[in-house]
């Protein structure tokens, strides 16, 4: 009896690793879907974010029209633009949702609790789904280089990351041709070195 157990656990053992195994395998060669992380809310971020120590980031999203993108569709000039393109109600089309809100066109799934459309273009629009990288233990291995922040969904936002929006030919005109240098520096929120 005593040898049939040993039997039984060597194969859980080795099934055990032979599928962690294929699992790091297959994480490693196949690209992650669109939605792997969930969006979890500018709310969630501020937690750590609106430090002094962390360069108030908060604050300066808060100030910034990013924070406002979503209430910018509602006002009559969103609206006469709108109609000129089809668009019924540009605080529900997907024309409008795409780059004046976070993650609008996630399946649910990938919508936290605290996720909240109103938010506008928030943290996780340039800096990807927090879900799996918000927490401080994440984030200080990130910072550490101890832990990949690709594979925890965390994206450093480059002059190509704004122009998925910021752009001419776009969804709708721009008003003005986007200079990225001019307009990183108005929403820069670095870390305070130290």
């Amino acid at each position: 009896m005593k040898t049939f157990r040993r039997i039984i656990v060597r194969i859980s053992l080795l099934a055990i690793i032979i599928f962690y195994i294929t699992s790091i395998e297959s994480y490693a060669f196949d690209p992650p879907d669109e939605y792997d992380h969930q969006f979890i809310g500018v709310t969630k971020c501020k937690m750590c974010h609106k430090k002094e120590k962390k360069g108030l980031q908060y604050e300066i999203w808060r100030e910034s029209a990013h924070s406002r993108a979503y209430e910018t569709l509602a006002t009559p000039d969103a609206k006469e633009l709108s109609e000129k393109y089809g668009v019924i109600d540009p605080q529900k089309d997907s024309k409008c949702l795409r780059c004046h809100t976070t993650g609008h066109d996630a399946p649910s799934e990938f919508k936290g609790r605290k996720y909240d459309i109103s938010e506008g273009v928030g943290c996780e629009s340039c800096h990807g789904a927090g879900g799996d990288y918000y927490r401080s233990k994440v984030m200080k291995g990130i910072r550490r280089g101890r832990i990949n922040r690709e594979r925890y969904g965390l994206i450093i936002p480059n002059e190509e990351t704004c122009k998925e929006c910021h752009n001419a030919d776009g969804h709708m005109p721009v008003k003005e041709e986007f200079n990225f240098k001019i307009m990183w520096a108005k929403i820069a929120h670095p870390i305070p070195e130290g």
